[in-house]
């Protein structure tokens, strides 16, 4: 394995036309990966394709990173691995008892080198650039010719980012009936006419999407909108997160930075709710950093900025596990570049059958330890059967 090691730390490199591993191991869990260098920002990345059922989930990762990321899966997941780049060609196979078998061809005439691809550039968006869409005008994001007001360019990419998870959480949607959604928070509802626009206009799904909100001129202004385009399932609604119970059953839920305990209340509605799937992005975590008090962490907590950042993603974490807890498959994802936000933690639930509800001691040793209760503990404390 060790000539493996090295081939790779060799080979991956801005010359690497691309890696696939196959011959899956566990077929259910995923079936392909493939891997090539990109440019970011003006750096050599390796974007990892992982191939699991009819989804391709993307990730971009530092050289040693990549590295790592092959051998851990070679073996484990396949039995074999292909590299190309400019001078040659190598495979790699694993046997069942775990012989490894490395074998190279040099090219009789090296590949003329061609320039690593521009991820910025060759970027399919699910909403594209030069293609007018009519909210997105109206919203300030394009111009009538479907340019992207550079202004908005990060709002633009924000929505196809939000697009992509909710592409990726489809199959957890039921079929069969008209699927209900409900956006707490929705605001000037960037992403509640793209979910909208997304899920009706281009695929044809039969939904009934609520945008709901506190402020009643965004609400107006959102509800002109719909009407000017049409969209008859889609509407807006003032209200409060916790106070809303006008629905027995929502398929979908999504929350976009609702402030503080407000996340908390829209988390707790979805399990109240059975939702299928759940999407949401806190913000300004308070709750837990008034209360916080651990003896183990107060060198660091003695810092206010470090005590608010170390409170921000231990709730988010805590939140996780009460999701895990409550039969949710659930995943921290970062929903966009730090640069442009330091609010950019996703949590993506999916209620998915008989995935085993998860009794965590730890956790509850955790919070005994941080000294903390968070408002979603709270409330489904009070649910019964919880």
């Amino acid at each position: 394995m060790e000539k493996v090691i090295s081939f790779l730390e060799e080979q991956v490199n801005e010359s690497l036309v691309q890696v696939i591993l196959s011959n899956s191991r566990n077929k259910e869990r995923i079936t392909k990966m493939k891997l090539h260098p990109v440019i970011i920002k003006g750096e050599v990345r390796f974007q990892i394709e992982r191939y699991i059922g009819t989804k391709v989930l993307h990730e971009n990762l530092t050289k040693e990173a990549a590295v790592q990321t092959i051998l851990d899966a070679l073996g484990k997941d396949f039995g074999q691995l292909e590299l190309e780049s400019a001078n040659l060609r190598g495979t790699v196979l694993i046997g069942k008892r775990g012989t490894v078998s490395l074998k190279v061809k040099r090219k009789n005439t090296p590949d003329k080198k061609t320039a690593v691809p521009d991820h910025n550039r060759r970027k399919q968006y699910i909403l594209q650039e030069g293609i007018p869409v009519p909210f997105l005008i109206d919203l300030g994001v394009q111009t009538k010719e479907g340019k992207i007001i550079h202004a908005k360019y990060d709002k633009f990419k924000q929505i196809n980012r939000f697009l992509e998870f909710v592409r990726d959480v489809l199959p957890a949607l039921p079929k069969d009936k008209k699927l209900s959604i409900l956006d707490f928070g929705c605001g000037k509802s960037y992403l509640t006419f793209a979910l909208y626009y997304y899920l009706k206009i281009l695929n044809g799904y039969d939904i009934h999407v609520i945008g709901l909100d506190l402020k009643e001129d965004v609400i107006d202004a959102c509800n002109q909108l719909k009407e000017k385009y049409d969209y008859h399932d889609l509407m807006f609604l003032k209200g409060d997160i916790k106070e809303y119970n006008d629905m027995e059953q929502v398929d979908m839920v999504v929350t976009l930075h609702a402030c503080d305990t407000a996340t908390d209340y829209a988390l707790f509605k979805a399990i109240t709710w059975n939702a299928r799937v759940i999407l949401s992005v806190p913000c300004c975590q308070h709750e837990l950093n008034k209360q916080i008090d651990s003896r183990l962490l107060q060198p660091v907590l003695k810092y206010g900025l470090l005590r608010e950042r170390i409170s921000a993603l231990l709730t988010d974490g805590i939140r996780a596990n009460l999701l895990e807890r409550a039969g949710y498959e659930t995943q921290l994802l970062e929903f966009i570049d730090m640069e442009h936000t330091p609010k950019n933690i996703l949590i993506r639930a999916m209620k998915k059958d008989g995935f085993q509800k998860r009794q965590q001691n730890e956790l509850e040793e955790l919070i005994r330890e941080l000294q903390g209760e968070l408002t979603l503990e709270r409330l489904l404390k009070s649910k019964e059967g919880f």
